[in-house]
């Protein structure tokens, strides 16, 4: 995969704030990105200087080869960029608000109405072009935004919490809508603190907190890095006490928990081994007469690999 995004040594201050803090990273072409971290960590002032919204004190963005310092108008002719809260003209029908940002893209009348129609279509809003936009739901509103920030066909769409406000059915729509915009070939850069929606939909994140990037990768390769045991859960019919303490002399175990907070004898414990290993210790607690009725691997989601992934950093 190639870089579309080179970010280098970037910072940005704001009196005596320093909101982003010497961060560099590289966004693939193709791929979805999610920068992720509570609100105030630096993800709004990160995009902004991407878009060339704001000039960076110190650092450099390199989008699609060009500088966002030097060339911000051939920057700005690949990117579409939608903001957390972004103003709707809400005395404009559907087809009105994005005919004239059309306009100011300069695209000919007769092939806007075409990419208008087109465009409604992908986000599902075709049935609500003559309705007034400030009669649309908040998130009606975000799909009207996304087919907006489409209107000149970037390659790259930059997007600053797309899901916030919005109620679950509408965050699952958006999800969706992202994921066939990714389909199309567009790279995706988009914050959240939503931190499920940045676990389904990127192939790569982001984490950023108090304006320093804690970690980045894949969701596996944070969890490897952050989390390198594997979780265990194991419930019983009785006897846990005893399976505690005898999983406790087993290779690759590091620690055994009883857990109070379940209906049945549960134990939880942390484990290093492939799963051979893991095999063999459930074939060890059966021979010894254990009553196991379950016996699995915990998944790692994103909130866990977060909290782990920053602690320390927060000044």
């Amino acid at each position: 995969m190639t870089s579309i995004i080179e970010i280098r040594d970037l910072c940005k201050r704001f009196g005596s704030r320093l909101a982003v803090n010497h961060v560099s990273f590289n966004i693939e072409s193709g791929e979805i990105f999610g920068l992720v971290g509570p609100n105030g960590a630096g993800k709004t002032t990160t995009m902004r200087m991407l878009v060339t919204l704001l000039e960076p004190d110190q650092g450099e963005i390199f989008v699609g080869g060009h500088s966002i310092r030097r060339q911000p108008n051939e920057v700005r002719r690949v990117i579409g960029f939608m903001p957390d809260s972004f103003g709707v003209y809400g005395d404009m029908t559907v087809q009105e608000y994005l005919d004239f940002f059309g306009a100011c893209y300069r695209i000919h009348p007769h092939q806007r109405a075409r990419l208008i129609t087109d465009l409604l279509d992908l986000v599902d809003l075709g049935h609500r072009r003559g309705d007034m936009v400030d009669t649309l739901s908040t998130g009606l509103k975000q799909r009207l935004g996304l087919a907006r920030v489409l209107i000149h066909d970037p390659g790259i769409l930059v997007l600053d919490e797309p899901a916030s406000g919005l109620d679950p059915r509408a965050r699952v729509e958006i999800r969706g809508l992202l994921l066939e915009v990714a389909r199309l070939g567009k790279t995706i850069v988009f914050s959240s603190h939503i931190l499920a929606d940045v676990g389904e939909l990127c192939s790569r994140v982001g984490i950023i907190e108090d304006g320093k990037l804690a970690a980045l990768g894949t969701l596996q390769e944070l969890s490897e890095r952050v989390m390198p045991h594997r979780q265990l859960r194991i419930i019983l019919l009785d006897r846990a006490v005893e399976a505690q303490a005898a999983m406790q002399t087993h290779a690759g175990i590091s620690e055994v928990r009883l857990l109070d907070s379940t209906d049945r004898p549960t134990l939880e414990a942390d484990f290093i081994g492939d799963d051979e290993a893991m095999h063999q210790l459930l074939a060890r607690l059966l021979a010894q007469g254990f009553p196991v009725v379950h016996f699995s691997e915990e998944t790692k989601n994103l909130e866990e690999v977060f909290m782990r992934a920053t602690k320390g950093i927060v000044s």
